[in-house]
C-alpha cells in the first residue's frame, strides 16, 4: 500500500484482549473504541453472532464516522443452544459440564463499515472437547479465564480443555483475520 496518508484510521469496536492481539500480529495499527451496543439472541447462531457484530460496528461508526470500525462476536453453539459469555462461576462451570466430551461450533460474526461501504459475514469452526473431570472444570473455574469468554473457555489458555479442532483457531479465539484481512486492505484505502 501506498503511503499512510492514504490510508484510513482502524477503529476496532471491541476490548476484547484477544481480538486486539490478533490485529496486533497481523501488522495493524488501530484504536479501541468499546461499543454501547447490547448483544442480542436472535436464535440463529450465525444471525446471532453477525447481527451482534453488526450492531457494535454501528454503534461506533455512528461518532467515528470517517474511520473504519470493525465489529466482531463470537458465539458457541452447541446442543441447539447459544453459549455466550457465562455470568458468573456457576454458570462458567455449567458450560463447561455441558461441552465436556463433546463437539461444537464456534462463529464468529464480523462487520467491517467505513465511509461508502459495510461488509457483513461469519466464520466457523468446530472444536471438540477432552471429556473433562470435576477438578481440572473446578480449577480453570478459579482462575478466572472462562468468565469473559463465550462458552467459558479459550482455545489458547493452558488447561487440558480442547482435543481437537477444525477451521481457524483465530476464529475460534475470536476474530478470523484470515476472512477479515481482505476486507480490511480495501475499506483502508481512501
Amino acid at each position: 500500500m501506498s503511503g499512510k496518508e492514504n490510508m484510513r484510521e482502524l477503529i476496532l469496536a471491541s476490548n476484547s484482549p484477544r481480538r486486539k492481539e490478533i490485529l496486533s500480529k497481523a501488522g495493524y495499527v488501530f484504536g479501541v473504541k468499546v461499543s454501547r451496543f447490547s448483544e442480542i439472541g436472535y436464535g440463529d447462531p450465525i444471525e446471532t453472532a453477525e447481527q451482534n457484530a453488526l450492531g457494535k460496528a454501528e454503534d461506533v461508526f455512528s461518532y467515528e464516522g470517517e474511520k473504519v470500525v470493525l465489529g466482531a462476536d463470537t458465539v458457541v453453539f452447541a446442543g441447539g443452544k447459544i453459549l455466550g459469555k457465562p455470568a458468573d462461576g456457576k454458570a462458567a462451570k455449567d458450560m463447561l459440564e455441558f461441552l465436556s466430551g463433546k463437539t461444537h461450533l464456534v462463529i464468529t460474526g464480523y462487520a467491517v463499515i467505513y465511509p461508502g461501504g459495510k461488509v457483513c459475514g461469519h466464520d466457523v469452526s468446530e472444536v471438540t472437547f477432552n471429556v473433562l473431570s470435576e477438578e481440572v472444570i473446578n480449577a480453570y473455574v478459579a482462575s478466572g479465564s472462562p468468565l469473559d469468554k463465550a462458552g467459558a473457555y479459550g482455545i489458547q489458555d493452558p488447561f487440558p480443555i480442547v482435543a481437537a479442532y477444525s477451521g481457524s483457531i483465530n476464529n475460534i479465539i475470536g476474530l478470523p483475520i484470515e476472512k477479515i484481512a481482505p476486507l480490511l486492505e480495501k475499506a483502508l484505502k481512501k
